[in-house]
């Protein structure tokens, strides 16, 4: 037997397909317009899109400043990428499904804040490989995941310094890709970026990378933070004082 939240659930998904919504940041990020799409999440069926990841808001207010470079790696439909342009910040959003890609770039002419969509997948090596876009919707799309494939272009983080400023802020949320992804930012780390990473694998090998980089990492959601032996699911990592 379904449960009737199961039944709605369902449907909803099912309605969810190719949809897209325009909404507004909230009021402290200047209401600025973006498209969204429940594909990606349901809660974008909800008007206050404030109310649909209020932590993801949280991290910008604590992290960005003006005048920051802001690297947006799995920027999705481009939350947080347009929430730290609103705040002064210049954001590059590297999202790798491409019809993501294009609902970010719509925004950006919308509301013509400064994130330029850069739409390609991040791993330890360029190249050429396959998304996998999820039936769970597209925040679940991966590189290593199941499902449809989409073909896509593969960039490290170290290339992308040959063409956009070094990041201050680096947000990494690419479904059990972050090991990689990190293993090519060598340099990157080198420019000492706060690091916001949902970390779903190889928590113990990315401990590692991090602190061989002489960086401490904390669990972004805690109240009261303490340094962690190895990374939790949503890790703040924080350059260590020389």
């Amino acid at each position: 037997m379904l449960y009737p939240a199961v039944v709605l659930r369902s449907i909803l998904k099912t309605l969810s397909a190719e949809v897209v919504l325009k909404r507004r940041l909230p009021r402290e990020f200047g209401r600025a317009s973006l498209f969204v799409s429940p594909n990606s999440a349901l809660g974008y069926w909800r008007r206050d899109i404030g109310k649909v990841d209020p932590f993801l808001f949280s991290m910008v207010r604590e992290l960005v400043r003006p005048k920051m470079t802001v690297w947006d790696i799995g920027a999705n439909v481009g939350l947080f990428s347009f929430a730290a342009a609103s705040v002064g910040a210049e954001v590059v959003a590297v999202e790798a499904d491409t019809w993501l890609a294009n609902l970010i770039h719509r925004s950006v002419l919308l509301n013509k804040l400064p994130v330029t969509v850069l739409p390609a997948a991040v791993s330890d090596r360029p190249g050429i490989s396959q998304l996998h876009l999820s039936h769970e919707g597209k925040s679940s799309n991966s590189l290593c995941g199941t499902g449809p494939v989409q073909t896509v272009i593969t960039v490290t983080l170290d290339s992308l310094l040959d063409h956009f400023s070094p990041p201050q802020v680096l947000k990494i949320d690419v479904e059990g890709m972050e090991y990689a992804v990190l293993s090519g930012a060598r340099r990157v780390l080198q420019f000492r970026p706060l690091i916001f990473c949902e970390v779903t694998d190889h928590h113990d090998s990315i401990g590692q990378l991090l602190s061989a980089a002489n960086y401490e990492f904390y669990a972004a959601r805690a109240t009261d933070r303490q340094p962690l032996r190895r990374p939790s699911r949503d890790t703040l990592a924080i350059p260590r004082q020389f």
